[in-house]
């Protein structure tokens, strides 16, 4: 997640009317019983947390060895790319006069069983700040785990396919001003008209209580009921951070789903709050609560079930 708030691009709360409700007895059925592979969520975060990858800052050798370990990973699980290729390179401006910078975004796609032609776009920013001072940034629960968890998600919906497609995006630059989200928005390898909502996950490896956060409902209640009775063990999912004007935190515009959002697109960021280690050299894989971590990804998964059977 960025350390800071960014403006959005347009208030997106009258699409909400368009969302089906999920089938009734999904409220009240107990969430199914959900495996994932801790094992490999952890190895992935280590990998991508490691000093080796240099802080993963976008436009850097670490950013460039963070995206290979991916495209490996991608493979391994048979995760086919959107289109001829995995990458979506872009490039974007630095502050001032500083020239240009590259990023690349990674996007491969699990397709639909009904509806393969409407997409569930599932991000995670794999980019992190980089080294400062000679000290490297490794960015373990900011963001490794978002992107182990795209994995994970990947491999069970390739196995379980999804009613509708699910595009895989781990997104570059978010540090920078969400700048893979944005290029992806704006290029031709999918059709906004397309995406029927956007699944952000960014921090979700440690929390002292337990909670990770469904953001999004305050602007699209039509969401709730599918994120109600999912929450698997240890983890309590609560919804929140998203109303503006109050003294709770509002991560509306916080991370890569703001630029969803910003163009009308539905979504549900999920991520834990702030902690000590945030933007830290101390943000390591060692911090990572290894069982509330699988619980985080088995929750994420449950949700995007509900989302491909109700979402049309």
């Amino acid at each position: 997640m960025s350390a800071s708030s960014r403006p959005l691009l347009v208030t997106a709360l009258a699409v909400v009317s368009l969302l089906p409700a999920p089938k009734p007895d999904a409220q009240t059925a107990q969430p199914p019983s959900i495996n994932v592979d801790t094992g490999q969520l952890m190895r992935d975060v280590v990998v991508l947390a490691a000093d080796e990858m240099e802080g993963r800052r976008a436009g850097t050798p670490g950013g460039a060895k963070a995206r290979a370990y991916i495209l490996q990973r991608f493979k391994e699980i048979g995760l086919p790319p959107l289109g001829e290729s995995y990458e979506q390179p872009f490039t974007f401006s630095g502050r001032g006069d500083a020239p240009l910078t590259s990023g690349t975004n990674l996007l491969g796609v699990v397709k639909g069983t009904t509806r393969a032609d409407r997409f569930i776009v599932v991000t995670a920013h794999y980019d992190h700040v980089g080294v400062r001072s000679g000290q490297v940034f490794n960015g373990a629960d900011d963001n490794a785990t978002g992107v182990a968890a795209l994995m994970a998600i990947a491999g069970h919906f390739l196995k379980h396919p999804p009613e509708t497609s699910l595009l895989i995006a781990a997104l570059d630059a978010e540090e920078r001003g969400v700048q893979g989200a944005r290029a992806l928005l704006a290029s031709d390898r999918i059709r906004t008209d397309a995406i029927v909502m956007n699944v952000n996950i960014d921090m979700i490896g440690r929390d002292a209580a337990n909670v990770l956060y469904a953001s999004g409902t305050y602007h699209y209640p039509a969401l709730k009921p599918f994120l109600q009775g999912i929450a698997q063990p240890p983890v309590e999912l609560r919804l929140g951070h998203d109303v503006p004007g109050t003294k709770v935190e509002d991560w509306t515009s916080d991370s890569d789903h703001a630029v969803f959002h910003g163009a009308g697109i539905p979504f549900i960021y999920f991520g834990v709050e702030d902690f000590e280690n945030h933007h830290t050299v101390t943000d390591d894989a060692a911090t990572i609560q290894r069982e509330f971590f699988a619980g985080a990804v088995r929750t994420i998964i449950v949700a995007l079930e509900g989302f491909a059977e109700g979402m049309k």
